[in-house]
């Protein structure tokens, strides 16, 4: 019989999985709610991206539970469960570097989902950080257009010209990215973390199977020898 404390730790690592798989469809749900913010960081992509890992764990949770019940001669349950699990890295693989790579470029990119704002959406974050337009007037890539006049900071084109243009502070593109860049690393980085899981649970199951194996050739070998064991 395979050892309760290799079961014990392929038992486990298997509930990690269930649970980053729980993890990714339950945050790509609750982050698709209206916030300005959060919906600039994370784009519908990047949250369909998480959902389909999501649903790849779980799925992969419910063949290693038809894996594990089979009768111990039994590991075609396992072989296929290491095929899923190669499926999984490289879904996971592939939605944690599109992720990470878009966080290479924030500054540019979200220039152009601030510019797709609405003016309300962009005179609530001018308030909320007191900061008037993206880029400042020193920045070759600023524009007119990205201040927002209204609300109870950048009240008028003047005050936004009246801004001192080598104060970061005094526009928008480093609030927004401070909280994009923290977003998007948090997002990426647990990410990545799944992918620990999976290869765990890979290198679990081929123990499980190469010791179900030896523990079949072992019983074979000695119905061989009448039963009598090698003492």
């Amino acid at each position: 019989m395979v050892s309760k404390g290799l079961m014990g730790a392929w038992a486990f690592i298997d509930f990690l999985l269930l649970a980053g798989g729980g993890m990714s469809i339950a945050l790509s749900i609750v982050w698709r709610a209206p916030n300005i913010l959060m919906n600039m960081a994370l784009s519908p992509e990047f949250l369909t991206g998480g959902m389909v890992v999501g649903i790849a764990l779980c799925a992969t949770f419910l063949v290693s539970i038809g894996a594990v019940v089979q009768r111990n001669h039994v590991t075609v349950g396992f072989v296929i469960l290491n095929y899923f699990l190669i499926v999984d890295s490289i879904i996971v693989l592939v939605v944690g570097t599109m992720i990470w790579f878009f966080s290479l470029r924030q500054r540019s990119e979200f220039h152009v989902k601030w510019q797709g704002l609405s003016d309300q959406d962009r005179i609530t974050l001018q308030d909320k950080f007191r900061c008037c337009g993206y880029f400042g007037p020193s920045d070759p890539a600023f524009k007119a257009s990205d201040v927002q006049v209204g609300g109870a900071f950048c009240v008028s084109k003047e005050f936004a010209a009246s801004l001192a243009s080598n104060n970061t502070a005094n526009f928008c593109v480093s609030p927004v990215t401070t909280f994009t860049d923290y977003t998007l690393e948090n997002t990426f980085t647990t990410i990545y973390g799944l992918m620990a899981v999976v290869l765990s649970l890979l290198v679990a199951s081929l123990c499980v199977i190469k010791k179900r194996q030896e523990e079949e050739r072992f019983k074979r070998i000695d119905a061989k020898r009448g039963g009598r064991g090698f003492v």
